[in-house]
């Protein structure tokens, strides 16, 4: 049994302090967000996260994609597509990455141990797409989700390329909430996994007792969802257990809804059912969801009590 996070983590922007620093501002060369990437990595693995995330500083999950994808435009902090959706005009998430593992190189003493690294983390088509305005080209989302998924695949490709990642998680939030027409949902998934030579996650939040039988039948490696923040999934779970067979469960066990911390009772209480569930082989721990909005020191005690009962029961 392993741990991660869903993705976020508290963070904010540093200013420069010394000469190097002011100099690179001056140039406008200075990034405001790698001390944040640094500080949010160190705390994963302070609280003892096997896979941790670079922290997702840099914004909200939909524009810090959307920024950078033509067809696309952000306008009063939301998205609007305009155009045909077509590939990125650059990298991503790539270098963010490549230094979040350079960070649990040095936290480990030059090398990284088995069983732990960074995940790659995507916000997937049909959530961006239905997190958008069409304004014009699309005359169906369905169409847009299929452009936009092609379009994400070079920065999946990226990602398992450059940084090896131990696993790429695409973050589809929308697929519970029964707005999301399935086979083409599906069809967007297939089109990120095709080919890919890592393990491919998908996290999806919110109530699964309508959808859960359609997203059993993805094609990934792993499938994340939420059970400390309601009491339904862990039913829908247990009566559905069959239909994941093959596949890991991210089980979310803290609650990402509150800001504060959980207690350590309600978490190991989770944590055994899951066990008697789908077996511990098959559980990798994490939050309901993104850490952001919680305080720092509540957020890493979240995730350092959430470790203490995944080394009780490894």
């Amino acid at each position: 049994m392993r741990s991660t996070v869903v993705g976020s983590f508290p963070a904010s922007e540093s200013s420069p302090s010394n000469f190097k620093d002011k100099l690179l501002n001056s140039f406008g060369a200075y990034d405001p967000f790698k001390e944040a990437i640094r500080s949010s990595v160190t705390a994963q693995l302070d609280a003892g996260v096997d896979i941790v995330s670079d922290g997702q500083v840099r914004g909200d999950m939909v524009s810090i994609f959307t920024k950078y994808i033509p067809g696309m435009k952000i306008e009063g902090g939301n998205t609007f597509i305009v155009g045909k959706i077509r590939n990125p005009t650059q990298e991503i998430s790539i270098k963010d990455l490549q230094f979040a593992k350079k960070v649990i190189k040095e936290y480990y003493g030059g090398s990284i141990p088995e069983g732990k690294g960074v995940k790659g983390i995507i916000t997937g088509p049909n959530t961006i797409v239905h997190s958008s305005r069409v304004q014009s080209f699309y005359k169906n989302k369905e169409d847009a989700i299929i452009d936009l998924a092609h379009s994400l695949k070079f920065e999946v490709d990226a990602i398992a390329k450059k940084v090896k990642p131990v696993y790429i998680q695409i973050d589809e939030p929308f697929l519970s909430t029964g707005m999301v027409e399935m086979k083409t949902a599906r069809e967007a998934i297939d089109i990120l996994k095709d080919g890919l030579d890592v393990p491919l996650g998908m996290h999806v939040c919110g109530i699964l007792k309508d959808a859960f039988k359609d997203i059993s039948r993805f094609n990934v490696d792993i499938l994340d969802f939420e059970f400390a923040g309601n009491n339904v999934n862990l039913g829908v779970l247990k009566d559905n257990a069959s239909l994941i067979s093959g596949k890991k469960i991210g089980f979310g066990c803290v609650d990402s809804s509150v800001n504060e911390v959980d207690d350590i009772n309600d978490i190991e209480n989770l944590v055994t059912e899951a066990i008697d569930i789908v077996g511990k082989d098959n559980l990798i721990l994490d939050p309901d969801c993104g850490l952001r909005r919680a305080p720092k020191d509540v957020a890493f005690e979240k995730l350092r009590l959430m470790n203490e009962i995944k080394d009780k029961y490894s």
